[in-house]
């Protein structure tokens, strides 16, 4: 692909005409539930200012908990416009939290994965002084957070994974206009690539798109699946119909959507 191609091809906003206002939504409906939910919110895993996370509680006791990642490229975004998303995990018995990170260009892409794997470490060490993280981790993300659960799936902490329109392989946005902040070298882009570092060991991961997604995600999340049963890693690949990188949200946030569901399976493997 020329440049342009590669711009457009990993350009998810303007290829949703209503991003804008799906974004927008999200934010109003976050800002309400964590107005309704304060207790448990910016607990700090590490040194930098964005090395906080939110829990909310399911009430269960002793529930799994679902760890989810925001997206935005690495650059963009916070944790606290997605916490809507908590209420479908929430309605189907898992404890939720949030995990922030530092953006991309005051942090590089490796650092930025070393931060999602201490706060993963901190949520196994820390969580049940809160109440959650005793039993099973299910880790989650969106779009950069899709690629940073990958980078999770060999911590002994994890159990499972949901990874939702991820990136997989990385070089793509180092020859895009994404490299205008991820300062990306080749190297640095082929070592945070999950798809060319699969382990020996792995938690099983479910890889969601959408088939109205841009192509190139929906080859990036079947280019992943097949390369981790290449190696006799667990993976399932979970397309739904008609959604694009925004809508997919949907069955998060919906108690009986998709995804929603689909974590559950990850949350509650003795009963799916």
């Amino acid at each position: 692909m020329t440049r342009a191609e590669l711009d457009k091809a990993y350009d998810n906003t303007n290829a949703v005409a209503d991003s804008g206002a799906r974004r927008d939504g999200w934010i109003e409906r976050s800002e309400r539930f964590r107005a309704l939910h304060p207790e448990g919110l910016d607990l700090a895993y590490g040194p930098r200012p964005r090395n906080k996370l939110d829990l909310y509680r399911c009430g269960r006791a002793r529930a799994p908990l679902f760890a989810f990642i925001h997206g935005g490229y690495w650059q963009r975004n916070s944790k606290e416009i997605f916490a809507c998303m908590a209420e479908g995990p929430l309605a189907n018995g898992m404890d939720v939290a949030f995990l922030g990170y530092t953006l991309a260009p005051e942090a590089t892409l490796s650092a930025i994965v070393e931060e999602i794997a201490d706060a993963v470490r901190w949520l196994r060490r820390e969580g049940p002084r809160h109440g959650v993280a005793q039993d099973r981790l299910v880790v989650s993300g969106w779009s950069a957070g899709g690629h940073l659960t990958a980078t999770t799936l060999a911590m002994d902490e994890v159990d499972a994974g949901l990874a939702i329109s991820g990136i997989y392989d990385v070089e793509p946005c180092r020859l895009n206009y994404l490299n205008e902040k991820l300062n990306l070298t080749a190297e640095e882009a082929a070592r945070t690539s999950p798809l060319l570092h699969l382990p020996k060991k792995s938690a099983p991961v479910v890889l969601a798109y959408g088939t109205a997604e841009l192509p190139e995600l929906q080859r990036q999340s079947v280019a992943y699946h097949e390369a981790r049963r290449a190696s006799d890693l667990p993976s399932e690949v979970l397309p739904l119909a008609g959604l694009n990188h925004f809508s997919i949200m949907d069955q998060l946030e919906a108690s009986d959507g998709a995804l929603a569901k689909a974590a559950a399976r990850l949350a509650f493997p003795s009963t799916s």
